[in-house]
């Protein structure tokens, strides 16, 4: 098998724009540049020993065995120990000075990228799928592990091995050297079509790998509608079908080595014969020695390896600056709801001022929001109803500042979002999901997401603020139960309980909740309801209502249709009006149970 990866051709660089990646490469990996520095004069150490060995072996052979001097030929044998003894230091010693530098290069290259996905607001992910920020940060990552690890530490070696073996070549003899290096054209036409051959069926294995991951995925994933449509026995033939694909890419590949590897070895063993051939005769009229002729087939050998390794780099290296642009490309993006400089605190009150808002989602040309207005007073409850895709969610996103209105402005106490830190934004307006999302680990751990430096009994008194914490009491483990992935331990009422106490951990101003749409189990939506009136008593909340009980308890109700505030009002109000809103009520009444 090949080594190296390869590179599809829409991700292929030109010359010009691989330049650019590696040297950027370079500046970032400044801080390793004493590690680096110390791998290359180790690669050196170590490549030097392979040219000294057959240059004493020369020195051997001509002046110890063929003049028959015992100490010359002691003296070779003592440095070739010492030789080895320095090869193997400097081979152990280049090893991990290369590791050291590339694990640090990739560590604060992982760190950089993950900490600049974090800085994104909601529109960056919008354009790019989770599945493919994921590959960046493990394949594409894992490409760039393959490079440094070995991929570096190899083109060196061969680089500078080829280099001082070609030097010593010449000067022991150029005419054996060029006659061994008639073969070196043949070798370079081998290589390209390598090259060239050793991508395409790589791609042809990665494409045949993805279809055996996505047949499996797809087969666990929909295992009950297979196992009831009694069609275990077609998805077999079908998966069998494309492993056998992947059988065939596989045997291709190793094909496309066999031959190249075979090829190389063949002409190395025909400029070894020739130089043999040649160098007997020489040697025979006294033009060169024994050891000459003896020197220069075993470098020669040296001068052939390396450019197997700089062929089998070629795909690495490819693949590696195609990632590199990859995730250079991300660090070059800008957040598009980051802190401006000169950023103020938003006041601790005051009223929320929506102001001739509109919105265009990325990569969208219709407007989902146009021309909206809204003044929500402080400690008063919106509710934001209408139908499907009309544009509700949205704007509660936009009053959180989660993305950036496209025209016009939101204001919290006269201070434009946009304007106001972060870290005071993300205070005094907090946003609770629709469905509480839980990350592995303890609830406790949970609970601080809001608030890391949250102690013990700062989680007690959000819990007690909202009512609920006799339900996580009756836990074994009380607040160090571990809710598993996802929160898979708890129950969807359970889950949301504890995004509503996230909130109350932090205490905000303004409340921005998209009321929960899936059913919850009898036990906890008394307790959710409750645990949500007590969060929103006193606060300004803005809610996405779902349910006709969550629209009559607002103080007013802004019903949005098609991207616009069509109507605003009290239930009463509206309901009386006839309009959108009261056809919505309606709606709502005749689906409830008799």
């Amino acid at each position: 098998m090949w080594g190296g990866s390869a590179v599809s051709e829409e991700d292929r660089l030109d010359a010009d724009e691989a330049k650019q990646v590696l040297r950027r490469a370079a500046r970032f990996a400044k801080p390793q540049r004493k590690l680096a520095l110390a791998t290359l004069g180790f690669v050196t150490l170590a490549t030097s020993t392979t040219i000294i060995g057959p240059l004493l072996l020369r020195y051997g052979i001509d002046e110890g065995i063929a003049k028959g001097d015992r100490g010359a030929l002691n003296l070779a044998i003592g440095i070739y120990i010492v030789v080895v003894i320095v090869a193997l230091i400097g081979s152990r010693q280049q090893y991990i000075f290369v590791n050291r530098a590339g694990e640090g290069f990739l560590r604060s290259l992982r760190l950089r990228l993950f900490a600049h996905i974090q800085r994104q607001g909601l529109a960056f992910f919008d354009r790019n799928k989770a599945g493919v920020l994921v590959s960046r940060m493990t394949a594409d990552m894992e490409s760039m592990s393959e490079l440094v690890q070995w991929g570096l530490l190899q083109f060196v070696s061969a680089a500078i091995l080829l280099v001082f073996a070609l030097i010593v070549l010449l000067i022991m003899s150029w005419e054996l050297t060029l006659l061994g290096l008639l073969v070196m054209p043949f070798i370079i036409v081998a290589t390209r079509r390598f090259q060239r051959d050793s991508n395409e069926a790589y791609l042809e294995v990665r494409e045949r790998v993805g279809e055996n991951l996505s047949a499996i995925q797809e087969n666990i994933t929909g295992v009950r509608v297979i196992q009831a449509s009694v069609r275990e026995g077609e998805q077999r033939r079908r998966f069998a079908v494309i492993n056998r694909q992947l059988y065939d890419a596989h045997l291709h590949s190793v094909k496309v080595s066999t031959w190249y590897f075979g090829a190389v070895e063949f002409f190395g063993v025909l400029a070894t014969a020739i130089v043999i051939g040649a160098g007997g005769w020489l040697a025979s009229s006294g033009q060169v020695s024994t050891g000459t002729v003896v020197g220069v087939v075993l470098l020669l050998s040296s001068l052939f390896e390396p450019v197997q390794q700089l062929s089998q780099l070629y795909n690495t290296l490819q693949a590696s600056t195609a990632s590199l642009a990859k995730m250079f490309q991300i660090l070059d993006t800008t957040p598009d709801v980051d802190e401006h400089h000169g950023a103020v605190d938003l006041p601790e009150s005051g009223e929320l001022a929506v102001d001739g808002v509109g919105f265009t989602y990325p990569r969208t040309s219709t407007p989902v929001l146009a021309d909206v207005d809204l003044t929500i007073a402080s400690g008063e409850r919106i509710a934001l109803v209408g139908p499907t895709g009309a544009g509700k969610s949205t704007l509660a996103k936009l009053v959180a500042r989660l993305y950036d209105p496209t025209e016009g402005h939101v204001r919290f106490g006269g201070v434009d979002l946009r304007d106001a830190t972060l870290a005071s934004l993300r205070n005094r307006i907090v946003v609770v999901p629709q469905e509480g999302f839980l990350f592995d680990g303890t609830i406790a751990d949970n609970l601080r997401i809001a608030r890391p430096d949250a102690t013990d009994d700062d989680l007690v008194r959000a819990l007690d603020a909202i009512g609920v914490r006799a339900r996580f009491e009756e836990f074994p483990d009380g607040l160090a139960t571990e809710v598993r992935e996802r929160g898979s331990r708890l129950s969807a009422g359970e889950r949301q309980l504890v995004s509503l106490a996230r909130a109350a951990l932090v205490d905000p101003a303004v409340l921005v909740l998209d009321e929960a749409t899936s059913s919850l189990d009898p036990g906890t939506e008394a307790l959710v309801e409750q645990a949500f009136e007590r969060l929103t008593d006193g606060r300004t909340t803005i809610v996405v209502a779902h349910r006709l009980s969550t629209v009559q308890r607002a103080d007013r109700i802004a019903v949005v249709e098609r991207g616009r505030l069509a109507e605003l009002g009290t239930h009463a109000e509206l309901v009386e009006l006839d309009g959108h809103y009261a056809r919505l009520a309606a709606a709502w009444t005749a689906s409830q149970p008799v």
